[in-house]
């Protein structure tokens, strides 16, 4: 698939391509070494009808706009539609006007005006409507042209359109696209995956037209069937949590300290400067400094009531499915949850009583906001060792190939989650690609460590208070349930041994030939029981 430098090389003095580098046979010559011609108008024909396009984006959503004048940025021709094909005359004639970017008025015009192998992007809505243009476009397709779904489609889904595209010759993609609407027009994160054939003839776009974090792109080849999706799946999970963090420290100082927003602002803008340097906080400090036009502050009229969009929520099941414990992510989906119960909140305010010591913050006020940056620092490590955990444990579940140093660079960048400190988890997994936890890591560690004073008296404080910090609180929960080798889970043990005979194994130091080790045992705790155990399996 020629780059941009191979096509421009491709122009002669004219601003024709010529023949050869469409793959056609060189024109006659006449002996004054111009063009015979009775040959020249039939070639100028051919080169108007040749495919020009590089790269076909299907939907003109602002993403997909903002893409298409991106990939035109960079030296792309660019072939645009839209299934109400009024908005592409309209963006021809506005956004697009002057660029290397043409459009189509049907889906065989728009297949027809791409090079081979094609390169065919959908920005649709997740479901349905991507399976509906997979079949539209089938019809004009050719065996090895290449479809790339960049919407938020669920990962299952994406490994059933890679297996069934695969057995018609068409590769399919499915890849993450994360940085809202700045992202897609200046460099977003791109996480592709599917049918890796696929990578090296969109490896020159897609990294063209991603962000760059020291010089490196972030885009690189994820994995298999619905890898790509999967990991956006993962990062808007991680999304949840850290947006809910910031809400519940802009909670702690507006109800707890008693700040404004100004004051808040003025802390996220000291805060931005060190640790947790990053885009949402960035974006945080900027509406807190936002006034309406009455001059007070625009955020405390928004209804406090969140919205969302399923990929938080398939991050948390998918977890539950994998038995794995990614509390944090599972529980700022479920503090959504609880805030669109705005009507029953309202009515739970008025009988619901606080009842505690003291509802009034008592102490050092620049103290405990340094404790609550640390509380905020450590939150997100967990947050993120959990991520990790997930995307790792679905690598073997699914017998994907995840390169967790290249995953960690692609959120460097572009991205809603980017942030100085994904530059640590990348240090840490080029050092150790198996590194079994990020918490195992030296400098995570050591950051954690030094945390954890300010982040328990942050909790406790807000328990005191009052103030809910389902995030905090987890985040916390897990740490000390992680590091702590004893569990109370022996009890749950024997008590479901004792209610429904499901049976327990022996602690290793104190097997004997009555409880031998690694056996599952069952006892007869009342004397009334019989010695049947109930089957055992893991749900």
């Amino acid at each position: 698939m020629s780059s941009p430098t191979a096509r421009l090389a491709a122009i002669n003095i004219g601003g024709s391509t010529s023949a050869s580098a469409r793959g056609a046979p060189e024109p006659h010559l006449n002996n004054n070494n111009s063009l015979d011609s009775s040959l020249s108008s039939n070639i100028d024909q051919d080169a108007d009808h040749a495919p020009r396009g590089d790269f076909g984006l299907i939907g003109l959503a602002v993403m997909g706009q903002n893409l298409i004048l991106n990939a035109a940025d960079h030296g792309f021709n660019v072939i645009a539609f839209n299934r109400t094909v009024s908005k592409v005359d309209h963006f021809l004639a506005n956004e697009a006007k002057g660029k290397s970017i043409e459009g189509a008025h049907s889906i065989e015009e728009f297949v027809s005006k791409l090079k081979k192998p094609r390169r065919m992007m959908m920005l649709v809505m997740a479901g349905k409507p991507v399976d509906d243009f997979i079949e539209t476009l089938l019809p004009f397709c050719e065996k090895g042209d290449i479809i790339i779904d960049g919407g938020n489609s669920h990962f299952p889904d994406t490994n059933r359109r890679t297996k069934y595209l695969a057995a018609k010759g068409i590769r399919f993609v499915g890849s993450g696209v994360s940085g809202g609407e700045e992202g897609a027009r200046y460099g977003p994160s791109i996480m592709p995956g599917g049918n890796e054939e696929a990578w090296p003839y969109i490896k020159d776009i897609f990294q063209g037209i991603s962000a760059k974090s020291d010089g490196e792109a972030c885009c690189d080849w994820v994995g298999d069937e619905g890898a790509g999706h999967y990991v956006k799946m993962v990062h808007n999970g991680i999304e949840y949590g850290d947006m809910q963090l910031i809400c519940e420290a802009y909670d702690i100082m507006k109800r707890g300290l008693g700040m404004q927003d100004k004051e808040i602002g003025d802390v996220l803008t000291k805060w931005n400067k060190g640790v947790l340097d990053s885009f949402l906080i960035e974006i945080t400090r900027d509406i807190m400094y936002f006034n309406d036009d009455d001059d007070t502050p625009l955020l405390e009229k928004i209804l406090d009531s969140a919205g969302q969009k399923g990929t938080g929520k398939w991050t948390a099941i998918n977890a539950l499915d994998l038995g794995m414990p990614v509390t944090l992510i599972a529980e700022s989906v479920l503090a959504r949850c609880l805030s669109s119960l705005k009507g029953e909140r309202t009515r739970a305010s008025k009988v619901l009583e606080y009842v505690g010591r003291t509802n009034k913050f008592e102490g050092d006020k620049q103290q405990f906001l340094d404790d609550l940056e640390q509380a905020l620092y450590a939150s997100k490590i967990i947050s993120y060792a959990q991520g990790f955990m997930l995307m790792q444990e679905a690598a073997k579940e699914y017998k994907w190939k995840l390169n967790k140093p290249s995953i960690a660079l692609m959120w460097r960048g572009g991205c809603i989650i980017r942030s100085v400190f994904l530059k640590d988890i990348t240090a840490a997994y080029r050092a150790e690609p198996d590194l079994e936890n990020l918490l195992f890591n030296d400098f995570f560690k050591k950051a954690i460590h030094t945390a954890q004073p300010g982040w328990r008296d942050v909790v406790a404080k807000a328990a005191l208070l009052g103030i809910p910090t389902p995030a905090f609180s987890t985040a916390l929960s897990w740490f000390d349930g992680y590091r702590t080798k004893d569990l109370p889970a022996n009890l749950l043990q024997a008590q479901r041994d004792y209610f429904g005979a499901h049976t327990f194994k022996i602690k290793p130091e104190h097997a004997s030939e009555k409880y031998p080790e690694g056996k599952d045992i069952h006892v007869n705790w009342t004397g009334r029981g019989g010695n049947v155990s109930a089957s055992t399996y893991q749900a």
